[in-house]
């Protein structure tokens, strides 16, 4: 009970500033009207109930069971099976993450539909994915990160000079929305999982820094699709 109690704290400190400011500018300046601002207070009440709820599902069973996945691989002994369930635990989680989805909607619409949702959903997953595994055997191989991120970073600079320029923010848009609340619990926790079986005592530092490298994953593979489509 004590870890609700404080899970809805958690969530209400997080609403009430933005509910606060957008009410403070309703009576103020914007007057919207009667019908909008109370399908605003109606939202804020379902995204409340909503959060509440997410984060102890996240709490309860993405955290315990991404930790243990992460522990259970190396285990078996084979790095590319370690590899292999890192790059489709990432895929999948991507697919079902509703920033993602967002993000979709809203490039669909404003292209209209000549990238459509589904396109886009699917290729920022596969970035993901394959970085998500690359992530993974950086901490078979204990690869330092600084390496990973400039050459990632160096590659998405040298690909952004061959896009079209319309793409390039869509694809830095792409490398954000992956950092949302369903991705980057489980990742994080398969990564600890991981590197507490491999690394043991170094666990805390090659556990993490997976988020970083899966976030250039999304921005590489919206580059490469904006080269396809221009």
């Amino acid at each position: 009970m004590q870890h609700i109690k404080d899970t809805i704290k958690e969530v209400v400190y997080a609403i009430i500033p933005l509910s606060l400011v957008v009410i403070i500018l309703q009576f103020t300046i914007i007057g919207m009207p009667i019908e909008m601002f109370v399908q605003f207070l109606i939202g804020v009440l379902m995204v409340s109930f909503g959060l509440i709820l997410f984060l102890l599902g996240v709490h309860v069973g993405l955290l315990p069971i991404g930790e243990m996945i992460g522990s259970a691989l190396p285990r078996m002994g084979k790095p590319w099976i370690i590899i292999f369930f890192g790059f489709l635990l990432g895929f999948v989680a991507t697919v079902a993450e509703p920033d993602v989805r967002v993000l979709a909607i809203q490039v669909d619409l404003v292209s209209n539909g000549i990238v459509s949702s589904n396109i886009l959903i699917y290729t920022v997953a596969l970035g993901v994915a394959i970085f998500v595994g690359l992530a993974m055997l950086r901490i078979v191989l204990n690869i330092p990160i600084t390496y990973l991120l400039i050459g990632g970073y160096g590659l998405v600079f040298l690909l952004a000079a061959f896009t079209p320029a319309h793409f390039v923010p869509i694809s830095f848009d792409a490398g954000g929305v992956t950092t949302g609340p369903m991705t980057v619990p489980f990742i994080l926790a398969l990564g600890v999982g991981v590197a507490s079986v491999l690394r043991g005592k170094s666990a805390s530092s090659d556990g993490f820094g997976l988020v970083a490298l899966a976030s250039i994953g999304p921005i590489l593979a919206v580059l490469v699709l904006g080269v396809i489509y221009g």
